[in-house]
């Protein structure tokens, strides 16, 4: 069974594939923080401005494979009939993620997308691997589609990223009480590094989930 927080139908609000409509499928959990802020402060990840922690969520829940694919394939063709597009999120997804569950995605006609930490090695077959590295966890995921930096963190520079197998890179401004410096920083590195282009969430802009 997953341990799912939640699954709803949105628009992407960052990286690569921002205005994208998407099935965000959260699971819940993750390893570098226990989604508790009473951990938050000895957690490997301090930042994470996402609730991860339970199953209490929109349509969260217990789900088998079949399951979970029928309930984020409902939502998605209550919408429309294009190729779903799923998002896998979390928490970290691959803590959770697994092949009978990427088969069963792809056996539905859905395009499978991860937004994973890079500390679990991915599952081959996942059609879009965004990998976002956290300081002081190590990542042995060093190549995919999108490496999205949040930005700035201690201890890591852009250029520990840059020879890396990935084809596009986004750099996220760090939402803290610095924010705005935050967002100067990384239009400045961005200028001056056109590997990187500036990743927004636009989510949190416009008020969607």
């Amino acid at each position: 069974m997953y341990s799912i927080k939640e699954i709803y139908y949105t628009i992407q609000g960052e990286g690569h594939h921002t205005g994208q409509p998407a099935i965000f499928c959260r699971f819940s959990g993750c390893n570098l923080w226990s989604g508790l802020e009473k951990d938050r402060s000895t957690a490997i990840c301090q930042f994470c401005d996402t609730n991860f922690w339970g199953t209490d969520g929109i349509h969260g829940g217990k789900y088998d494979a079949a399951g979970l694919v029928d309930e984020c394939v409902r939502l998605w063709s209550s919408e429309h009939e294009d190729q779903p597009f799923i998002v896998c999120t979390g928490g970290e997804p691959m803590l959770q993620l697994d092949q009978e569950l990427l088969d069963s995605f792809h056996a539905s006609g859905c395009y499978v997308a991860i937004e994973s930490n890079g500390t679990k090695p991915i599952l081959k077959g996942i059609d879009w691997v965004c990998i976002s590295p956290k300081a002081n966890a190590k990542l042995v995921v060093e190549s995919g589609d999108e490496l999205k930096l949040v930005y700035p963190q201690d201890g890591i520079s852009i250029r520990d990223y840059e020879n890396m197998d990935f084809s596009h890179f986004s750099l996220q401004p760090l939402d803290d009480a610095y924010q705005q410096d935050n967002i100067m920083t990384c239009i400045e590195l961005c200028k001056a590094n056109p590997l990187w282009k500036l990743s927004l969430q636009t989510h949190k802009l416009v008020g969607m989930p």
